[in-house]
């Protein structure tokens, strides 16, 4: 009974998410879903992006934690519309908290929705809210094991952003582990070594993200 329930949740927030799809396929509007553990990263890149493509893109960004605002209000320093999800302990965003933000953005001049998921490395795979590729970052000092101690995280993602490699000599991270397990979960996983402190490697994600919103605009279904 137990499974059943778990599976019926998950069932219902898939049809949520494929209704959200559909919203943002008809706006053409592109969204990302960028997960990682607490402490990745993923502020700091979303920052980096704004910054690097909002000249060429009107971005908004939804950000989720268990409380507080305070990453919502880093982005909103660059005037950028923002809104903060806070899910009160639940480890994960699902398709309904995003879609419960849709009155907050104006979707006909919208290019790109960044949502920053709750940092956590098991539950945001597991639900999808409606994004066209989920993300994730990888931190230097968190250590190459991690996609083998969670691979679903890394098999459900387009991107892997292996972040903080200014750090890397000084933590012993194992570069050639983390590609090689990484590749392993899922052969077709773009890797991109990148930081956000000193900006090493972001043209290249940057080139990807451009690269895949043009070629949505093109062709949103």
């Amino acid at each position: 009974m137990k499974i059943n329930v778990v599976k019926n949740i998950l069932d219902a927030n898939n049809r949520i998410a494929a209704d959200n799809r559909t919203f943002f396929n008809e706006k053409k509007v592109f969204v990302l879903n960028l997960m990682s553990s607490p402490g990745a990263g993923k502020t700091s890149l979303v920052e980096k992006t704004i910054i690097a493509l909002k000249e060429r893109y009107s971005i908004g960004v939804i950000e989720g934690d268990i409380q507080d605002s305070y990453d919502a209000e880093r982005i909103a320093k660059l005037n950028i519309p923002v809104v903060q999800i806070n899910t009160g302990g639940a480890c994960h965003l699902d398709g309904n908290m995003i879609k419960e933000t849709f009155p907050n953005f104006d979707f006909d001049n919208l290019d790109l929705l960044i949502t920053e998921n709750v940092g956590n490395l098991v539950c945001p795979a597991e639900f999808k809210i409606g994004e066209n590729a989920k993300i994730m970052i990888l931190s230097t000092p968190e250590g190459a094991d991690k996609p083998a101690k969670y691979p679903l995280m890394f098999a459900e993602s387009a991107v892997l952003l292996l972040n903080k490699m200014d750090l890397a000599p000084y933590v012993d991270f194992d570069l050639k582990k983390a590609h090689h397990d990484a590749l392993a979960i899922n052969p077709k996983l773009k890797i991109f070594e990148i930081s956000c402190k000193d900006e090493s490697g972001l043209k290249h994600w940057f080139s990807w993200l451009i690269k895949e919103i043009e070629d949505f605009r093109q062709d949103p279904n």
